[in-house]
């Protein structure tokens, strides 16, 4: 930990390092390069998780919300910053945060509340409710009075803040940086390690097969119908992890952090056209067959890629050979591995077709933050790149 900061440290920009005030923008602005900021705010979600019955209580939580509060609100003194958040496509990010806060915390809250009266042997928040409303006048009236102030709410934003509307497509002028909507952000952010087949098809389609399927991969009747974290933390933890990190940290990391050519920037940082691209990206058949021969040095090891077939064996498979172990490794031999030690116990509660249907929306969610580390680290691309069939994972 000491070293990883260390680091952080040594990459603030001397040239900001004047005042008290230009140091920490600029130890910010190092903290928030993605290979920090999402293993941190992963960190953050699994302390939260751990931690709930503390963080969750009222005068810790108001305590977490004032001390953001006062730091997003300075953070608004920087010019850069605020151009961001001003935008009236961005606006909404800053409500996505607080609202996403807030819903987490009452759900948490109110977890944790009958998590203690369950271990104290008490009835439930939910216990003896009486959730029975009639249509007329009860249901109509809430309906009625929350679609009079919805419609005052969008009167009042439109007035004030005014539609963010482009000019016609025009191929000669082409805003930079080209971003989809807010609440497509992390999308986009995939298509930057998967191809779009990926990224805008496989991913979400997965997401809400998950959302479909989660309630009956956990088969525990317990936990139905109330807040609880106790009794299913399997599942609520790998909805947390997806939810928050893999689409509203996306969201946040597309928003604030991706300028012009789609190059990451820190919050305080000025939006530069010019800076230069990311380097040249490589593949795991260019690490294997290039990289690995030049290091190691060895005679009948020569580098460069495969270009004929061998035993039969088409040239671009030969070629992508490693990348196809790892995955294969990835996706069939390391379930069966966890089944008989990590994941054991969930084996034998769940059975084996929740288990392969688990593990196959699991698999698919991890491999997202695996790509993106080995990208930031290592400028990695693609573990299999079969061009001649547009196949590249």
């Amino acid at each position: 930990m000491m070293t990883t900061f260390a680091h952080i440290l040594a990459s603030v920009d001397p040239a900001q390092q004047g005042s008290a005030i230009d140091r920490i923008k600029s130890f910010v602005d190092a903290l928030c390069a993605p290979y920090y900021f999402v293993p941190l705010t992963t960190l953050l979600l699994v302390i939260a998780l751990v931690s709930y019955k503390q963080w969750t209580r009222p005068k810790a939580a108001l305590l977490v919300f004032v001390a953001f509060t006062v730091f997003y609100g300075a953070s608004m003194l920087d010019e850069d910053f605020f151009k961001i958040i001003k935008k009236p496509d961005n606006v909404p990010i800053t409500m996505m945060i607080y609202f996403t806060g807030f819903c987490t915390w009452l759900g948490f809250r109110q977890a944790a509340v009958n998590d203690d009266r369950m271990k104290r042997g008490e009835p439930l928040i939910e216990s003896g409710a009486d959730d029975k409303v009639l249509v007329w006048p009860d249901l109509v009236y809430t309906e009625l009075i929350a679609l009079v102030l919805c419609t005052a709410f969008l009167v009042v934003w439109a007035i004030l803040l005014k539609a963010p509307l482009e000019p016609p497509a025009n191929p000669t002028n082409i805003p930079n940086p080209s971003k989809a909507p807010w609440y497509f952000l992390g999308l986009q952010e995939l298509l930057v390690y998967f191809d779009p087949w990926i990224a805008g098809v496989l991913l979400p389609g997965l997401i809400i097969v998950g959302l479909i399927a989660l309630p009956y991969i956990d088969k525990n009747p317990r936990g139905n119908g109330y807040y609880t974290l106790k009794e299913r933390p399997l599942v609520i933890s790998v909805f947390m992890f997806g939810f928050v990190i893999m689409w509203c940290v996306l969201i946040v990391l597309g928003t604030f952090l991706r300028g012009p050519n789609w190059n990451l920037f820190g919050p305080y940082e000025t939006w530069d056209p010019h800076r230069p691209a990311a380097l040249l990206n490589i593949n795991v058949s260019d690490v294997f067959w290039v990289v690995l021969p030049e290091k190691l040095n060895v005679a009948w090891w020569k580098p460069g890629l495969p270009s004929e077939a061998s035993f039969g064996i088409p040239a671009f498979l030969v070629r992508e050979a490693p990348g196809i172990v790892l995955l294969g490794g990835y996706f069939f031999a390391l379930p069966v591995f966890l089944a008989k030690t990590v994941f054991r116990k969930i084996y034998t509660q769940i059975g084996l077709i929740r288990y392969a249907v688990f593990w196959l929306l699991l698999s698919w969610m991890f491999i997202v933050p695996i790509k993106m580390v080995l990208r930031w680290l290592f400028n990695m691309k693609y573990f299999v790149a079969i061009t001649e069939w547009f196949l590249n994972v």
